[in-house]
This record gives structure tokens, C-alpha cells and sequence, in this order.
């Protein structure tokens, strides 16, 4: 099916005027250099001295400031390695938790039959509507309760029990666009219901797998607000908590440290992102995710 589209994309593209597609291509070219803006200033920030980030206009610096970097790097209660660390601990449990709970319900959904599927599919796509901030207090309240309180464990926990609606319904699309065939001849092969998950399912969903590790990857290494609320040891703390220490409300914020921080922490996500480019694209494709 990829392939097919990738060929009716490449025969079109061939009937279009050389004029045409060079105009396309600046086109394209002006929107993505507008879109770098953003991350081409941080950089030039990164540079700058506290004192002139706001004040030299230019993305070119008037005076080079790298000592930023190493000044941001410890100027912190913790080094910043520390708060890296911590980030990419929660990140990869909670991609490892997201994989496993949400395929596994995704599975039952697309490709078991049970009284009431329908029923609980509607429910869980429902869940997608509800705002996250209307169960806040409640789970605070669970958390509290359950003495998770500063620990990791209200950050990972939800990953592990399939509370992400949108995976789950990712995972679901991509599973019911593989043909049933593969079920019946696993089947006729003594397989039972996980085993067919295990053995067939889950080897012909790596794109699907690959699109959910991306946006959970994305969606907690940003977190800023789950971490503030349930953290207060900062020897715990992510990256985006740790950057906000850079700012002081009543003395002189350390922009251009805070800056240079900041740069630092894309790099993971910008990594992990290129590095995924070519499943993510293959899984919403295949998802009907368009």
C-alpha cells in the first residue's frame, strides 16, 4: 500500500512543469527556514550574556558568551547531568510502559471478539475528550494516599495501566489493516490469543510501535507540569524543572545560561525524532492517522 502511493506520488510529481516544482521547493524551502527561526534564535541566545540576550536584536552576537554553556552545566543546585538523567529514566520506562499496555489493549480491541468490545472501545475513545486537568486533583489525591508522593512512581504508573487513549487507538488502526489470515493460520498452529500477539502481531507493528515511542518520547521529556506537582526533591527533578531554576522571579534570571540548557535538552528529541523519521511517517500513514 506504501509502495503504491509512493509510486502515484513520484508519477505526478514527474507530470508537473520544472517551473512548478522549483516554485514549490522555495515555497517549501521559505516555510521550513520560517518554522527554524524559533530554534536558530535559542541557539543565538545560547551565546549571548544574560545582560544583551533581550537587548542585541541580531542572530548574530555582538559578543560571543559560550561560557554559558559550562556555567549552565553547574551553576544549578544539581549538575545538569542529573536532571538528564533522571528525564531519560522516566522517558524510557514510560515508552516501555506505553508500548506494552497500550498494544496489548490495542490487540484485544482490533482482533479478539468479547461481549461489549464496541462498548469499551466507545468509553476508551471517549477518555480522549476528557480534559487532563479534570483528573488532577482526584489523582493527586490517589497518589497522595497511596504515599507516591516525590517519586516517580505518579509519573510511570498510568503508562503501565494503558491510560493513553490516542496510542491505543493508533495501535488499533494499524492492527485491524493487517489481514486476518495471519490470526486463523497462528491459530491452526496451536497458538492462543497472546501467543499470536507475541509471534505475529507485535513483529508486524513496528512502525505503529515506533510512531507511540516517538510521541510519548516527545510528550514526557516536555512534561512540565505532572513533575512540578508531584516532585519536590530536587535531586528528582526533569529537565524542564530544572530549567525553570534559571529563572528568579525577584532577582536577575540567568537567560543566556538558560538558554544554552535549553539547547542542550532538544538534543535528545531532535535525535530520537531523526531517528524515528522513517516509521513514524510508515505508521501514520498506516493508521489513517492523515
Amino acid at each position: 500500500m506504501t509502495l503504491t502511493l509512493s509510486r502515484l506520488v513520484a508519477a505526478r510529481r514527474e507530470k508537473l512543469p520544472r517551473r512548478v516544482r522549483w516554485l514549490r521547493h522555495l515555497g517549501l524551502t521559505a516555510v521550513g527556514a520560517l518554522m527554524m527561526y524559533p530554534l536558530i534564535w535559542l541557539v543565538s541566545s545560547s551565546l549571548k550574556s544574560s545582560n544583551t540576550v533581550f537587548t542585541d536584536e541580531g542572530l548574530w552576537p555582538h559578543a560571543w558568551a559560550p561560557g554559558n554553556y559550562p556555567r549552565g552545566w553547574t551553576s544549578l543546585p544539581e549538575s545538569f547531568d542529573v536532571y538528564l538523567i533522571n528525564s531519560l529514566i522516566i522517558v524510557t520506562l514510560s515508552i516501555a510502559g506505553n508500548l506494552m499496555s497500550c498494544s496489548l489493549a490495542a490487540y484485544a480491541f482490533a482482533r479478539l471478539r468479547f461481549t461489549g468490545r464496541r462498548l469499551f472501545f466507545a468509553l476508551m475513545l471517549g477518555t480522549m475528550m476528557l480534559p487532563g486537568h479534570v483528573l488532577t486533583i482526584p489523582r493527586y489525591v490517589l497518589f497522595d494516599k497511596l504515599g507516591w508522593l516525590n517519586t516517580y512512581y505518579p509519573l510511570l504508573v498510568p503508562h503501565f495501566l494503558a491510560t493513553n487513549g490516542f496510542y491505543i487507538f493508533l495501535m488499533v488502526q494499524f492492527m485491524r489493516s493487517l489481514p486476518t489470515e495471519l490470526d486463523d493460520a497462528a491459530r491452526i498452529d496451536g497458538c492462543g490469543p497472546f501467543r499470536t500477539f507475541w509471534k505475529v502481531i507485535m513483529p508486524l507493528c513496528l512502525p505503529a510501535f515506533a510512531t507511540t515511542a516517538i510521541f510519548t518520547f516527545i510528550a514526557v521529556w516536555n512534561e512540565f507540569f505532572e513533575p512540578l506537582l508531584y516532585l519536590t526533591d530536587p535531586q528528582l527533578y526533569t529537565v524542564p524543572l530544572a530549567l525553570r531554576q534559571f529563572m528568579d522571579s525577584e532577582g536577575q534570571s540567568q537567560w543566556g545560561e538558560m538558554f544554552a540548557m535549553s539547547f542542550v535538552s532538544l538534543a535528545p528529541v531532535i535525535g530520537f525524532f531523526i531517528a524515528g523519521q522513517k516509521y513514524l511517517v510508515k505508521g501514520i500513514a498506516t493508521t489513517g492517522l492523515r
